[in-house]
């Protein structure tokens, strides 16, 4: 077997708080800030319109990120029931108070419940342009998620299969979620390398596509698109046809997503930047 990389790095900061946690935390921080620097640079909605969405979008995100993993693990618990034994799945029918307990967060969920909560949202507040707010966001989103992969890759979750291969990771510290002392693909790198350059796709085409809210559309076809991909070979339990919930989902998003922007969006010249004289002359 040729020589893996190790990762030796404790995973726990102090007590019981992980790194994981932390950086998870630092990424929907990321988001909220966003969210509210562009709401100076666009001009289109106010300060406290994107605080509102910031606090209706992070509990929607965590309820219905919470609601998929429950799903998750009681279809595959009915299914693969002998799965319940490795403890790697839990059949939440017969033990519901263990919803509650920390973990169990899948991002697809996340990001669908808050994008689904902010707009509930902006039915109630006619005002707010979410199309345009989603876009704004799309960005750092993905680079959240980089961020929380980050976390993934110390914590030791969401790992790749076995390999041999030379770049494979080793998980030592005792504190880690991988599996100890066996070699594995590292997805999470992978992932932190891929929503980077998706990142800097998104950021090259702002203001770029109409109409609002085709920008986050491509942010959710390219993750699409990378999770159908990178869970072939990323440790995880079957949902449906041998697939990930992720995978599953994943179809699903490309199959509403591509339809809707062949239809709709299209190629615009960005905005044009006013000077300092055409804001206070109001020449154009």
């Amino acid at each position: 077997m040729l020589a893996a990389i190790q990762i030796s790095f404790n995973p726990v900061i102090i007590f019981s708080i992980r790194w994981y946690g932390f950086l998870l935390a630092l990424g929907v921080a990321v988001v909220v800030w966003w969210g509210l620097r562009q709401s100076k640079k666009t001009g289109k909605y106010t300060y406290d319109d994107a605080l509102t969405a910031a606090l209706v979008g992070i509990p929607s995100g965590i309820v219905f990120s919470k609601l998929l993993h429950v799903i998750d693990n009681i279809v595959i618990a009915k299914v693969h029931p002998e799965l319940i034994l490795t403890s790697r799945v839990i059949d939440y029918t017969q033990f519901p108070l263990k919803i509650i307990d920390g973990g169990g967060l899948t991002i697809e969920g996340a990001v669908l419940g808050a994008a689904l909560g902010i707009w509930v949202y902006s039915l109630f507040n006619k005002k707010f342009p979410y199309g345009l707010f989603v876009d704004a966001v799309a960005p750092a989103i993905i680079l959240a998620q980089a961020i929380g992969r980050l976390g993934c890759l110390i914590n030791g979750c969401c790992y790749g299969l076995e390999s041999n291969l030379p770049f494979a990771i080793v998980y030592t510290n005792p504190n880690s979620y991988g599996p100890l002392g066996v070699p594995v693909l590292p997805t999470q790198f992978f992932e932190i390398v891929y929503n980077l350059i998706v990142f800097g796709i998104l950021m090259g085409l702002r203001n770029r596509l109409k109409p609002d809210g085709s920008l986050f559309m491509i942010y959710l076809s390219l993750y699409a698109v990378w999770r159908i991909g990178i869970d072939f070979i990323r440790d995880g339990n079957p949902f449906f046809f041998n697939l990930h919930q992720a995978q599953f989902i994943g179809i699903v998003t490309l199959l509403i997503t591509i339809p809707v922007m062949l239809r709709k969006t299209r190629w615009v010249k960005p905005d044009k930047p006013e000077t300092k004289v055409e804001i206070e002359t109001g020449v154009s």
